[in-house]
C-alpha cells in the first residue's frame, strides 16, 4: 500500500533531508538553502521521518550527520507530486519518485510505502526559493530517538516522534 504519511498543516508539509554540516549549518542560519548546497544536483525529500532515520543511520552516517525539518508550501509539494515520474523511467524529468517500504524504530521495513522525491533543475530552484518555509535542525532529536531505540524503550522512542498522518493531494502521485 502507498500512502504519504506527513507531519503537516493546512498550508505546509514537513520534509527531511540529511546532510553534512557545511551544508546544514548555512541553510539552518540562512533558513534557505545556501552554498554550499549545489542547485545543480538532484536532491530527495521525504516526508517520513522514520524514513530519513533508516537512510541516514539516525544522523550517524557519514555527510549525513545533521537532520534537518524542511517546512514547505503545501502548493509546492502537492506540485512536486503532480509532476513526478517514476524513479525507473528513462529520460531527465525533474521531478522523480520511489516508493519504498516505510520503516520502524530498528529500520524493519513495514507494509506500507512511502515516498521519496527527488528533485532536480527547475524543481530544485522552486524548493528552495519559492517552497521553503522553515528550516530546522533536528538531529537532536534524531540522537534522542536512536537512544530510546539501543535502550529498547519502544514507548519513548514512540513518543518522541513527529505525528504523521495520512496526507492528501490535490493530484494522486503519478505511480
Amino acid at each position: 500500500m502507498r500512502e504519504i504519511r506527513a507531519d503537516h498543516d493546512d498550508q505546509s508539509i514537513v520534509v527531511y533531508q540529511a546532510y553534512s554540516p557545511s551544508i546544514a549549518n548555512p541553510a539552518v542560519a540562512a533558513q534557505r538553502f545556501v552554498p554550499p548546497f549545489k542547485m545543480e544536483r538532484m536532491t530527495w525529500i521525504k516526508p517520513s521521518f522514520l524514513w530519513m532515520m533508516y537512510r541516514c543511520g539516525y544522523g550517524q552516517k557519514e555527510g549525513q550527520e545533521r537532520v534537518l525539518a524542511v517546512r514547505i508550501t503545501r502548493e509546492g509539494f502537492d506540485w512536486a507530486v503532480e509532476h513526478a515520474v517514476e524513479s525507473n523511467i528513462k529520460g531527465k524529468p525533474e521531478v522523480r519518485v520511489q516508493w519504498d517500504p516505510e520503516r520502524g524504530l530498528h529500520h524493519e521495513a513495514l507494509q506500507h510505502r512511502s515516498i521519496q522525491i527527488g528533485l532536480t533543475r527547475e524543481a530544485v530552484r522552486k524548493y528552495v526559493h519559492e517552497w521553503t518555509v522553515s528550516i530546522t535542525d533536528v538531529t537532536t532529536l534524531a540522537h534522542e530517538v536512536h537512544a530510546a531505540v539501543r535502550a529498547n524503550d519502544r514507548d519513548a522512542a514512540r513518543a518522541l516522534l513527529p505525528v504523521e498522518r495520512p496526507y492528501g493531494t490535490s493530484t494522486a502521485p503519478n505511480a
